[in-house]
């Protein structure tokens, strides 16, 4: 079943409506429009430096935890960086083991970090409650596709083998992520099913794209030729970045959508933006999932764009849709559903 949720006003824009944005919205890409030079024309290094420094002093304030620690686990590329919240060990001690969040931050597989996304893996942990982990994945240029999903999977193995170690449940699991952490989420539920496990209770996608190539014939894709802050040009850097050399695929590693089946996958959410490119990926996936038997969940932010998530100081949707995903990670561990 598909279920929409309404976020703000029910009529949409269509590509080329010139319809108005959320004036928050408008406020944010009018200060990403003043960058003097654009991400996808700096090395990739200083490209994350300035992604996150842009982000930081407009995202949520960090919450305090019960404790927050960087660990280092083993992935096929070498040891690899993760972070793990723990709320407070009064409602840890009162829960008992409590379930766990993997969370994989966007940026078009290129850009973006633990840190940037840090304030939102603090509320996430705060108010389900749950342990979060968030996972820092190889990025692209320096390390193509496979070596995101790779780490992605590590991680997920290392949690659910590890998950009594540091107060978490293995038998409630749940994965997400934002952009190319979405993409990143949903093939990682795809790989567990194949796998046998670990068996997932919910899948939380924020603005995924799950077409890498955008072979779907979609209407929000006409939104790349405007300036909505997603453009052509700005996809074809991470797809050259990230998958050189390639313009088609069948993986559903790279491209969850390519799945043939889409049954038996845990409860999805699924929040986009109005004005986004990505928006109609998301419902489709959604509508394909829901076909297939998946409980789904729908939510498109009205008058928002992409990247709106990052900005909780500024948008006043970026905790409204945070508070979304919140309830539904709540009622997953609660019953599963």
């Amino acid at each position: 079943m598909l279920r929409i949720v309404e976020a703000g006003t029910k009529k949409l824009a269509e590509p080329g409506s010139h319809m108005t944005l959320h004036p928050q919205a408008k406020a944010v890409l009018d200060l990403l429009n003043q960058a003097p030079t654009p991400l996808m024309d700096l090395p990739p290094t200083e490209a994350r430096t300035a992604y996150d420094r842009f982000i930081f002093p407009r995202n949520f304030d960090p919450v305090p935890l019960g404790n927050v620690e960087d660990r280092q686990i083993p992935s096929s590329g070498g040891d690899m960086r993760i972070r793990i919240y723990q709320p407070n060990t009064a409602s840890q001690a009162e829960a008992g083991p409590l379930p766990i969040f993997l969370f994989i931050h966007g940026g078009g597989f290129v850009i973006g970090s633990i840190e940037s996304r840090d304030p939102q893996c603090r509320l996430i942990c705060r108010d389900t409650p749950c342990i979060v982990v968030s996972v820092d994945y190889r990025l692209a240029p320096e390390h193509p596709f496979p070596a995101a999903p790779d780490d992605c999977w590590a991680a997920l193995e290392w949690i659910y083998v590890n998950a009594a170690a540091f107060g978490g449940d293995p038998a409630r699991i749940g994965v997400g992520g934002e952009s190319a952490g979405g993409n990143l989420a949903a093939g990682l539920a795809l790989r567990a099913r194949a796998a046998g496990g670990p068996d997932l209770w919910a899948q939380i996608l924020v603005y995924p794209i799950t077409d890498m190539f955008l072979e779907q014939d979609l209407p929000s894709y006409a939104f790349l030729d405007e300036d909505f802050f997603l453009t052509r040009d700005q996809m074809a850097w991470y797809h050259d970045c990230y998958a050189p050399g390639m313009t088609t695929t069948d993986d559903i590693m790279l491209s969850p959508s390519k799945a043939d089946e889409l049954g038996d996958l845990p409860f999805t959410q699924i929040v986009t933006a109005e004005f986004d490119p990505l928006r109609d990926d998301g419902k489709r996936y959604g509508e394909r999932l829901a076909a297939a038997g998946v409980p789904v969940e729908y939510i498109c932010m009205a008058g928002m764009i992409h990247g709106y998530w990052h900005y909780g100081k500024l948008i006043d949707a970026s905790g409204e849709a945070l508070k979304l995903s919140i309830d539904a990670l709540q009622r997953a561990f609660s019953d599963g559903s």
